[in-house]
């Protein structure tokens, strides 16, 4: 399990200006969310908040929670001392009751989670019939590129070492298929509604992209879900 108290403030002040975090995931996000105004949102692995914030700032009542309880206070920071963000781990029961959200976002979250059925039950228990869930998480094919002597159809732990601010961090997460993926979804039931694989944000700083980008407009690098609980 990776360790995000060891390098929170590093990390939450690299995902505020990095290509792939402030100018691909987090606009992926939010523009999948839709119109939230009014809507009650739960960011689940909101880290210091940044999500949550753009949610907010859109109209919604957002509540969050984070395993790590230095990136909770780092959300506290951003949102303030009264902001509804909490320690909590989302692979045990959540403190919120049944059917308390209209809308759930879990960004880059589920895969540091092996199993999925306990959290995304909960997920599902929490919102409201007719609820959204959002997810991104990073692409399968991704994984298929970068580790080409491993087995792709295989659930299969993984970490890669990263430097946020000059300080070293190794983040370990769990592979598994797209149609596990999918499998998963279904058997907790949810509806897919969507999968997306979107453009980075128009206003990306054109110095962030890569010279390799040429006419492209998206990258192979996370993969987005609508989910809808009936």
């Amino acid at each position: 399990m990776t360790d995000y108290d060891a390098f929170a403030r590093a990390y939450s002040r690299a995902n505020e200006t990095n290509l792939l975090n402030a100018w691909y995931e987090r606009p992926a996000m939010v523009e999948l969310a839709g119109d939230v105004h009014g809507c009650r949102v739960l960011d689940a692995g909101c880290g210091s908040g940044a999500l949550t914030s753009a949610l907010r700032d859109r109209g919604a009542a957002v509540s969050g929670f984070d395993l790590s309880p230095a990136m909770v206070a780092l959300a506290r920071e951003r949102l303030g001392d009264d902001a509804d963000v909490d320690v909590a781990d989302l692979g045990q029961p959540l403190p919120y009751g049944d059917h308390s959200f209209d809308v759930v976002v879990c960004s880059l979250a589920l895969h540091y989670v092996k199993d999925w059925i306990q959290p995304l039950a909960e997920l599902r228990r929490v919102l409201r019939p007719g609820g959204r869930l959002i997810v991104s998480v990073p692409h399968p094919a991704a994984y298929m590129f970068n580790y080409q002597d491993r087995d792709y159809f295989a659930l299969a732990q993984y970490s890669e070492e990263f430097e946020f601010e000059g300080q070293s961090a190794v983040l370990t997460y769990w592979h598994r298929p797209l149609h596990a993926m999918s499998d998963a979804f279904n058997e907790a039931g949810f509806r897919m509604s969507a999968v997306s694989e979107p453009p980075w944000s128009p206003d990306t700083p054109a110095e962030l992209l890569p010279a390799s980008a040429g006419e492209r407009t998206a990258f192979v690098c996370f993969l987005f879900f609508s989910l809808e609980a009936p």
